[in-house]
């Protein structure tokens, strides 16, 4: 089976935020030699948010290696961005999808207002899908969900703040009441950094089955986030292809691969 990274980061530029590796730079080859050494076949690369609203180093790798990856960039969302913008999105190399963070105040507060109807209008016109990240507050893209039933949302990280344990997955219910709409899936992301358990992190498996039983194996995405792993990259491998007893094998594959890449329609 395919294995396909949902979300890794490059950079060369920034201070990267505390749960990542406190390094200067990490490029295509940092990431392609550690793909290589755990068995990933692909990735989805996602530009940082502390490296500004810049594609560059994520284009850069899609280019060079179209075979290994995917770019879900980044656009200003402080002023609605010209049509033209969304017309040729997808013209750029590797370009499948965008990306937003929602966390910094403003950012935050534009969501909430609901003051970016240009945005999922833009993408859902031009089939550009979107990851979208509220730590904390899945239920906001409930609406967009609704209202833009062409729009495919992926809610990146389960929703989840940086916490552990079950306080880390309080407001699961949102999420999983997401699931009602076809056009929304999740990134099952890092998720070794929110149990203080060792490996396998067996008090999290609750959690995971009732995101599993909500949205299916082809709507949950696996994702490592890489720089921000607290368990090599092996073991996050492991878990879900080995430990998740309620995880069947068919169904390893999809969240492994297979359901992202038809979600994006990127052949395997």
């Amino acid at each position: 089976m395919p294995i396909v990274d949902a979300q890794v980061h490059l950079w060369n530029a920034g201070t990267p935020i505390a749960r990542h590796r406190q390094v200067s730079s990490f490029l295509k080859e940092d990431l392609l030699a550690e793909m290589d050494a755990a068995g990933v076949d692909r990735a989805i690369i996602v530009p940082p948010a502390w490296g500004g609203d810049v594609n560059d180093l994520a284009i850069d790798a899609a280019r060079a290696h179209p075979d290994r990856f995917r770019v879900f960039g980044r656009l200003p969302v402080e002023t609605p961005a010209p049509a033209e913008a969304f017309a040729r999105w997808r013209d750029q190399p590797g370009m499948v999808g965008m990306r937003f963070t929602f966390n910094a105040p403003l950012h935050r507060q534009l969501l909430q207002d609901g003051a970016l109807g240009w945005l999922w209008e833009g993408a859902a016109h031009n089939g550009i899908a979107l990851m979208v990240n509220a730590a904390g507050a899945a239920e906001l893209f409930g609406p967009v969900a609704a209202a833009h039933p062409d729009l495919k949302l992926t809610v990146d990280h389960l929703g989840l703040a940086a916490e552990q344990d079950d306080h880390a997955f309080r407001n699961l219910p949102a999420l999983l009441d997401l699931a009602r709409y076809p056009n929304v899936s999740v990134k099952a992301t890092a998720l070794p950094g929110h149990s203080s358990e060792p490996y396998p992190y067996r008090n999290i498996h609750k959690y995971l089955k009732q995101v599993y039983d909500a949205f299916g194996a082809n709507r949950v995405f696996w994702a490592s986030d890489v720089t921000r792993l607290t368990c090599s990259y092996r073991d996050y491998i492991r878990l879900f292809a080995e430990d998740l007893d309620f995880l069947p094998p068919d169904d390893v594959a999809q969240t492994m691969g297979h359901g992202l890449c038809d979600w994006i329609g990127w052949d395997y």
